[in-house]
């Protein structure tokens, strides 16, 4: 099955490059030139995964994959950049990439990176649809819809990111359940994230502050002191 992707690259050598090298994993990849552009061409097209780079002009990589993220439906991001610190790592990802290629890569490495993607995708899809019966779960004041990916406090509605929709829907579907920082990137980020524990903390900060009455108190997602946190159990 060919699998629609969008490249997001301004350089046309590096672009042209990506495009060719994924014919050979079976992807139709289409160009964007900058980010307008791609965020255009990405509201017209169900694309299947993005690939994007975060030097951009104008409309820069971080302010592209935002736009992305606050469109309807999950597409992968794997994230291009020939910034190597980690607070440029950090920051894509946070900002909701969902994996992160530091140029000069290697064409392989990129192909196993993006067979990768397409594998968790799939691996979701499927999870989904084996949890099925529990499309809405409710917890006290707070609902979560899986399958329109909303959020509900009593009678307001919490706007989130995806990868906060994800890691709180994670929790909410294992209640009680105890999780260091090092799994939940596994199964919320997914693989190859190691050393970004603090990304987890930060969007279990945010998660607080938008769904929580007191974030300093939290009566849904707790703190285990030495281990890592859990949904609270029960009514």
């Amino acid at each position: 099955m060919t699998r629609k992707v969008l490249i997001i690259e301004d350089d046309p050598d590096i672009a042209r490059l990506v495009q060719m090298h994924l014919r050979d994993i079976d992807c139709e990849a289409q160009i964007a030139r900058d980010g307008a552009q791609g965020v255009a061409m990405f509201e017209r097209v169900a694309y299947e995964l993005v690939v994007l780079d975060l030097m951009l002009p104008g409309m820069d990589g971080l302010a592209v994959c935002r736009k992305l993220r606050a469109a309807q439906g999950y597409v992968p991001i794997l994230m291009l950049t020939a910034k190597t610190t980690e607070l440029d790592r950090v920051l894509g990802l946070e900002t909701g990439a969902d994996d992160y290629l530091t140029k000069p890569f290697s064409i392989l490495e990129l192909q196993a990176r993006i067979k990768a993607l397409f594998r968790r995708v799939q691996a979701l899809a499927e999870s989904s649809a084996e949890v099925a019966s529990d499309t809405i779960l409710v917890q006290g004041d707070l609902s979560v819809d899986a399958d329109k990916r909303r959020v509900r406090i009593g009678e307001r509605e919490a706007t989130l990111t995806a990868k906060e929709f994800d890691l709180l829907l994670h929790f909410v579907r294992n209640p009680g359940r105890v999780y260091s920082r090092i799994q939940l990137l596994d199964q919320v980020w997914g693989y190859n994230h190691a050393g970004y524990e603090h990304t987890v903390n930060s969007h279990i900060n945010r998660l607080r502050a938008k769904i929580e009455t007191d974030p300093a108190k939290p009566r849904y997602i707790l703190t285990v002191w030495g281990v890592g946190y859990k949904f609270v159990e029960g009514s």
